[in-house]
């Protein structure tokens, strides 16, 4: 599966493998840190990026990220608190956006194998 990639700058510090938001900014990313943010993708940068630096994204495709509760392989997952993936699990009438799937399961923690492919869904 082919991958795509692009870089952004970094509103804020963000970690690797953690998922980020699209920002009002063009070309500026951020945390993403709840199941309402708009997902850009995952990010690909292991050192991390502080405010204002440049940082790779995994927009579509294989990537890996950090899990941070249960997720079970093929579930929806979303962002959680910490800009960790959480399973998507919204209230009824509720909208969540989705990162992709892991191809795995996962607990919080784990590096998880996944596949970034952005959408919505409502419970």
């Amino acid at each position: 599966m082919t991958r795509l990639d692009k870089t952004f700058v970094a509103a804020g510090a963000i970690g690797h493998r953690r998922l980020v938001k699209f920002t009002a900014t063009e070309g500026v990313v951020a945390l993403a840190t709840a199941p309402t943010d708009i997902i850009a993708g995952v990010a690909d940068y292991p050192s991390g990026a502080a405010d204002g630096e440049r940082i790779d994204i995994v927009l579509f495709g294989p990537a890996e990220v950090v899990a941070g509760g249960v997720i079970a392989a093929g579930a929806s997952m979303t962002a959680g608190a910490t800009g960790a993936a959480v399973a998507a699990a919204p209230a009824a009438g509720v909208n969540a956006f989705t990162a992709g799937f892991p191809l795995t399961p996962a607990v919080a923690g784990d590096f998880v194998k996944a596949v970034i492919q952005r959408g919505v869904i409502q419970g």
